[in-house]
């Protein structure tokens, strides 16, 4: 099977899967994409292939880099394993924060996510997201802050956040890394 058919035995699921995560109905996002309820059914159900130019609309739609929409693996290993070197980056929503998703894909009621913060990287504004997250800390330092509690965590702590707003500043000089499972899926 080559690149481009593996490509699309995934992308109906993932892009089911987002659209749903996004609260959008089929109808919604085809008048988004100004295009037929039918087509996006029929990529959703991998009976129609989008071209490239239709995937990067739907990623834009569902405001998601192309990279998350661009993965293939063999078929006896899709949706099952992901090689090392073969996850999905999700892109940087803020600067200094490289992600990538773990998860082999974006079906499961929840996602995982390998995230590394540069040294002096921070987000200012909190964020406040319908989920249930429990992060652990892989390696270095961050500083953290759960509504306006402010703490530190190391190598080895875990913290959670449920409906709660979250910032982060990393004003070490390592960066530091937290793998995150993230309920429901926001990516």
């Amino acid at each position: 099977m080559h690149r481009e058919a593996l490509i699309v035995a995934r992308l109906g699921a993932d892009l089911r899967a987002l659209r749903k995560t996004r609260g959008l109905t089929l109808e919604a996002l085809a008048s988004q994409l100004d295009c037929s309820v039918g087509w996006l059914s029929q990529v959703e159900r991998d009976i129609s292939s989008p071209d490239p130019q239709d995937v990067s609309r739907l990623a834009r739609a569902l405001d998601v880099p192309m990279s998350i929409l661009d993965q293939s693996a063999p078929a006896r290993e899709e949706g099952r394993l992901v090689r090392n070197g073969h996850h999905r980056a999700i892109g940087e929503r803020a600067k200094g924060l490289t992600e990538m998703l773990l998860s082999p894909d974006l079906t499961d009621a929840f996602q995982v996510i390998h995230s590394v913060f540069a040294p002096g990287a921070e987000r200012r504004e909190p964020v406040v997201r319908p989920t249930q997250e429990v992060a652990y800390l892989m390696v270095g330092r961050l500083d953290i802050w759960l509504d306006e509690n402010k703490f530190t965590v190391t190598q080895g702590d875990s913290f959670r956040v449920r409906d709660q707003a979250l910032k982060w500043a990393n004003p070490y000089d390592r960066p530091a890394t937290l793998i995150w499972v993230i309920s429901p899926p926001v990516y």
